[in-house]
């Protein structure tokens, strides 16, 4: 049960939260001792911070969680005015330092309230939602999204008023934008936590402009895009090569902008270091042979591929990293491999190709 929505107003003050908030809890455990009791913070729903300080104090333990709301408009024009890597970072940093951190103190983080505009024409929500969702994969929060409804008797004074967040159409008959409905499907299920220890611990590759993770077919095919429940296990090693778990094979840029990222079994070289940069910590960058930086990106057959990295100039208000926007998060869950490493086959025709070049056919 939430005992108070979006909290807000000149009145609100952080010592009337705690003895209503306290009162509040306390009469819930008293009538139904089973249910969670979920807290809201100050200023809209967005601020839990001054709990960095001052735990609730509450005669019972282990039914509490806490409630966040964050939107694209959330934070003014900041996404679509400034520049995108510079926005996520800063409104990472905010939501975490606010409210995100209550997982570090051992509770749970209910994001009731977020979503977007479904017509993708909104550049203030396409950015910030490409950045929510890397944070919603990579720290598996609990959350709601708004909304469901299509539409309104009436709203705002107006008659049949179209809901431009909802998943249904005007008429609440047919899906509003699938796509959309498609990446936030990826984190209905979470990536890790309690029940998820599915298999051992590894990385995967997110990409949240799409909300598929990174995958291989076999050896000889160039990685891409697809469902993250067929996504390629990986490690993260302190050299910042990207290894693909058990084998001895690596992520590595190729020597051409433009063209698909292999695997290596040369984990050493530049090529094969994949540093996270920019202020949204999104971009996966390395070095070509002639020291060109390079990005990890999608082409329009989601293959991945390497490019110039993207609007790291903060005085670039204008241009979009979406596509190159990846999250490297921690995930139990069992994956679906199509291909085994173990092939004999497979891994022959890789070694000839890499290792004898044009005098193997």
């Amino acid at each position: 049960m939430s005992l108070r929505n979006e909290l807000r107003g000149p009145l609100q003050n952080v010592d009337d939260w705690y003895r209503y908030m306290q009162k509040g809890a306390e009469a819930v455990h008293a009538v139904n001792s089973d249910v969670l009791i979920i807290l809201s913070g100050l200023s809209f729903d967005k601020d839990l911070s001054f709990l960095h300080q001052r735990p609730v104090n509450l005669t019972f333990s282990g039914k509490l969680v806490f409630e966040i709301h964050r939107y694209g408009f959330t934070d003014g024009d900041t996404w679509s005015a400034d520049n995108a890597n510079q926005a996520c970072g800063e409104v990472l940093n905010d939501m975490v330092s606010r409210g995100a951190f209550v997982l570090e103190q051992g509770y749970p983080l209910f994001v009731s309230e977020f979503g977007a505009d479904q017509r993708g024409t909104n550049v203030n929500d396409n950015r910030y939602f490409n950045c929510f969702l890397g944070l919603a994969a990579e720290l598996d929060f609990d959350w709601a999204l708004w909304t469901l409804v299509g539409s309104y008797y009436l709203r705002d004074g107006i008659v049949g008023l179209n809901e431009y967040y909802g998943i249904l159409d005007w008429n609440w008959f047919d899906i509003r934008n699938s796509s959309f409905l498609q990446r936030i499907s990826v984190i209905r299920t979470p990536f890790q936590g309690p029940g998820y220890a599915e298999t051992r611990p590894h990385k995967v590759i997110f990409h949240p402009m799409t909300g598929l993770c990174v995958q291989r077919t076999s050896l000889l095919q160039p990685l891409e895009l697809g469902p993250c429940s067929e996504a390629e296990a990986w490690s993260y090693a302190p050299t910042k090569a990207l290894i693909v778990l058990g084998t001895y094979f690596c992520l590595q840029a190729d020597n051409k902008l433009g063209q698909p990222a292999k695997l290596s079994m040369i984990c050493s070289d530049d090529g094969s270091k994949w540093d996270i940069i920019s202020d949204s910590k999104m971009h996966l960058s390395s070095k070509l042979q002639d020291a060109t930086s390079v990005c990890l990106d999608v082409d329009p057959n989601n293959v991945i591929v390497t490019q110039t990295c993207k609007c790291l100039s903060t005085n670039d208000t204008t241009c979009d990293p979406g596509s190159q926007w990846f999250k490297i998060i921690d995930s139990t869950r069992a994956t679906k491999t199509t291909k085994s490493f173990l092939q004999i086959k497979p891994i022959i025709h890789f070694l000839a190709r890499n290792f004898f070049g044009s005098y193997i056919r």
